[in-house]
């Protein structure tokens, strides 16, 4: 997938914006630093619902767009099931790309 809206990813890993890794997003929940948690939508079962259940809890949108594959190639690592973007703006510019690409595919 070449969409613009992961190259923000990318920015977000060069600034310290992004936390990635599950144990990494389930620890940070709490502190109230996370505005989005990006999971792969091929993560497993157990780790969707670990998520879910503890976003639902922070009250953290959750978006479930993108595969393990999709994410892991915007911040050029392997295997991301789970990341979490900590900037405002960021998380804001993000999201309008997302909604400008889903627009114009469908």
């Amino acid at each position: 997938m070449n969409k613009k809206s992961l190259n923000y990813l990318g920015i977000a890993k060069r600034s310290g914006n992004i936390l990635c890794g599950t144990d990494m997003v389930v620890k940070s929940l709490s502190g109230g630093k996370i505005k989005l948690i990006l999971l792969a939508s091929d993560a497993s079962a157990n780790t969707k619902d670990k998520i879910i259940k503890k976003a639902y809890f922070y009250e953290i949108p959750v978006m479930e767009t993108f595969t393990s594959s999709d994410l892991s190639k915007a911040v050029g690592k392997d295997h991301i099931m789970v990341m979490a973007l900590i900037d405002e703006g960021l998380t804001k510019a993000f999201l309008k790309e997302v909604e400008r690409e889903v627009a114009y595919e469908g």
